[in-house]
């Protein structure tokens, strides 16, 4: 009879009646029908977790007979709460999503009418929005806004415009501002940015743009191109000739020959003043007015010459009386003249004032009639040997311009007008070129030397013989106190071989 093995039996029998038998094992349902919480409920064991791809499976481990549980991972957290919430929340994730809502109406804008400058020569467009406000203000645009239809446009600005200007004039025309907010807001520009604002008021019939500019061009004062360049645009614009009235009175004589009859006035001011200094920065004005490059005086004719040589003849007649009064005064006036009082500093100052006429009068190739009135002044001849030679000299001084300017051919006198100027002032000139060369005061003595030379051989041969020889034997006596005409003189010695 086959024995059994009943050793192990009780054990395990023993071992089963200590526990309470499990209820029968429930299979793992995936189905979505069931009710996760309800089966939850009717098992003692947790339900293991539903997948929710089944791409991404979970891994498992035996823990006791009959049951399996996930894992640790590092996705087991995330992987346990996204379980937890999938049984939580079964139940909406089940229902059908909510509609989006429905799409707000399309709102249409109207499209805004837009005026657009287009600077054909800058290759730049400025766009303008407030397109009712530029067509009040500017007569141009206003009719050319009228003609497209009322709306906006593009217009074409042909030549050289500064764009700056024309955006200052644009914004001028949108802005409501009071004339002085105006008159600082083109003084951050200058005079130059006024001028092309004003430029571009008047071509577009901007009137309130032009009558700012106006007032304020007329508050600043201008240069020569800027004064050009205004003259140009007003007369350019002549129509506005009521807002440009300030202007014009500032910019046209009221006469056509007020310019030269001005300057003939601040000649015989020049002339009668009594400051040396002053005078000299007078002239020095005057000279730049007369000069060839002035946008004063243009053209030899607008001088008028009567006027200048009626101005010559009050120096000399003024020359005459002070050199009177340095010839009453006798030896003991000497030293009074020589401290540079009584008639001394007046004297210096009417010589000045001839050489100043006279260089004018060469420049302007109108001097020979003064060689004429140099060569009839018997009377200063007469009292030159009768005063100091620290005085007598400054007359040679005016001698010395007219040697100057004829040896250097600028003045072109007949032979008899050299003739008559050389035999009066010749022999003067050789007795105080030695003062010349202590006082020079910016005269050039080889200069002066040359010119005498030339003078001379241009007289007729017999009166070169004449007047080389007193030369000569002045010279002799006197050496480096004469002039040095050694090389004129040796023209002369051929001419006679």
């Amino acid at each position: 009879m086959p024995t059994a093995t009943t050793t192990p039996a009780p054990v395990a029998h023993r071992r089963r009646s200590r526990r309470r038998h499990p209820p029968p094992r429930q299979p793992w349902c995936c189905s979505f029908g069931l009710d996760p919480l309800s089966a939850a409920q009717r098992s003692p064991f947790p339900a293991p977790p539903r997948p929710k791809h089944a791409a991404q499976p979970l891994s498992r481990r035996m823990r006791s007979p009959g049951r399996v549980s996930p894992i640790d991972d590092p996705n087991s957290g995330a992987t346990a709460a996204s379980c937890s919430s999938a049984r939580l929340s079964s139940v909406s994730e089940c229902s059908p999503p909510p509609l989006p809502p429905p799409p707000a109406p399309a709102v249409v804008e109207r499209p805004r009418e837009t005026l657009r400058l287009r600077l054909v020569s800058k290759g730049v467009i400025l766009e303008v929005e407030r397109v009712e406000k530029v067509r009040r203000e500017s007569k141009v645009l206003g009719k050319i806004l009228a003609g497209g239809g009322g709306g906006g446009g593009e217009v074409a600005v042909e030549g050289k415009v500064d764009v700056e200007a024309i955006r200052e004039a644009v914004e001028m025309m949108l802005e409501d501002v009071d004339e002085a907010s105006a008159m600082r807001r083109l003084s951050r520009g200058g005079v130059a940015r006024a001028i092309g604002v004003l430029e571009v008021s008047f071509s577009l019939m901007f009137d309130r743009g032009v009558t700012n500019c106006l007032t304020y061009l007329d508050a600043v004062p201008w240069n020569e191109p800027e004064e050009e360049k205004i003259k140009s645009l007003l007369s350019q614009y002549s129509s506005n000739e009521a807002a440009s009235g300030d202007l014009l009175a500032r910019l046209q004589p009221q006469k056509p020959n007020s310019s030269a009859q001005l300057v003939v006035q601040l000649m015989d001011s020049i002339t009668k003043g009594t400051s040396n200094n002053g005078g000299k920065e007078l002239r020095a004005l005057v000279d730049g007015i007369l000069s060839r490059a002035s946008v004063y005086i243009k053209g030899d004719q607008e001088l008028d010459i009567k006027s200048i040589y009626s101005i010559c003849h009050s120096c000399l007649n003024c020359l005459v009386e002070l050199f009177g009064e340095a010839s009453d005064l006798g030896f003991s006036g000497q030293t009074a003249i020589s401290a540079g009082k009584g008639p001394l500093e007046r004297i210096c100052k009417q010589v000045e004032n001839l050489n100043w006429l006279v260089q004018i009068l060469v420049d302007r190739q109108m001097g020979e009639g003064f060689v004429d009135l140099w060569s009839s002044q018997n009377t200063l001849v007469c009292m030159h040997g009768r005063v100091s030679p620290m005085v007598r000299y400054e007359l040679s001084r005016v001698s010395a311009t007219i040697f100057i300017s004829m040896g250097t051919a600028k003045l072109h006198c007949t032979g008899a007008s050299r003739l008559s100027f050389v035999e009066a002032w010749f022999r003067p000139l050789l007795v105080d070129f030695g003062w010349l060369r202590r006082c020079p005061k910016g005269l050039n003595l080889a200069t002066l030397e040359e010119g005498i030379g030339q003078v001379l051989l241009t007289l007729a041969l017999k009166q070169q013989q004449v007047l080389f020889m007193e030369w000569f034997q002045a010279f002799s006596e006197d050496g480096r106190e004469c002039p040095n005409l050694m090389r004129a003189f040796q023209v002369v010695l051929v001419q006679f071989q």
